[in-house]
């Protein structure tokens, strides 16, 4: 199984046994991708499948504490009263919820492994500037490359901004310019020279070199980490 539909709890047959096959059947999946330092698409699978699940435990939890309770009795020795809980969960629900008891601590698990690979490959990264740095640094280039290869990819960028009513949030648009292989002579600035006459628009571009001192598998893992690393390094800037 490559990955979970987004609706994999509901949707379908709801049984546990049943649920519990396509959990080990994804998990299997995972494990393979972690073994070869695959991070993505399966981390940000996961947190979005961990967060679904949390968001529909808590909810379930809160209807049950909040809904009105009905009085069934007194019992004057302990000088207590007894309630019924008016919601009571059906067997279909506590189905679900053996289910989401069961899956939790799985995605938990794999979360932890990911974040510790996630973590391992970005402390090879570093990111360096290549030559002065304009002022305006939201937009520019990017170079990356990996261990001792000469091979380096170099990108185009603008950082972009998603605001909602609590935070506000960077993301990054990237457009891949070339992939191209560093000869003796060829070092970033000269390539940075190279990309301001290519390209007019951009006179005095911000640029960065990520490189990393492991080779990763590039697309699922040193690609998505680098653009994270140029993001976090220009808004400390």
């Amino acid at each position: 199984m490559e990955k979970l539909s987004n609706d994999w709890l509901t949707d379908g047959l709801i049984d546990f046994e049943y649920k519990k096959y396509v959990l080990l059947a994804y998990f299997k999946k995972v494990k393979s991708s972690f073994r070869l330092q695959e991070l993505y698409p399966i981390l940000g699978d996961l947190v979005f499948h961990y967060n679904n699940l949390m968001a529909f435990k808590n909810s379930h939890e809160s209807l049950r504490k909040n809904f009105p309770q009905e009085l069934t009795g007194v019992d004057f020795e302990k000088l207590e009263l007894t309630y019924k809980q008016i919601v009571e969960d059906d067997e279909l629900m506590n189905e679900i919820g053996d289910i989401i008891s069961y899956a939790l601590p799985l995605f938990k698990r794999s979360l932890t492994e990911g974040k510790e690979i996630y973590e391992f490959v970005e402390s090879n990264c570093e990111v360096t500037p290549v030559g002065l740095l304009p002022l305006y640094t939201d937009e520019g280039y990017f170079f990356v490359s990996h261990g001792p290869s000469s091979q380096t990819r170099v990108y185009r960028y603008q950082l972009t901004f998603l605001k909602t009513s609590e935070e506000q949030y960077r993301g990054i648009h990237t457009t891949l310019i070339d992939s191209l292989w560093r000869g003796l002579g060829d070092t970033y600035e000269s390539l940075k020279i190279g990309l301001t006459k290519r390209f007019k628009d951009m006179p005095n571009p911000a640029t960065f070199l990520i490189h990393s001192k492991i080779k990763f598998p590039y697309t699922s893992t040193l690609e998505p980490v680098a653009k994270r690393l140029l993001i976090r390094y220009i808004s400390r800037a």
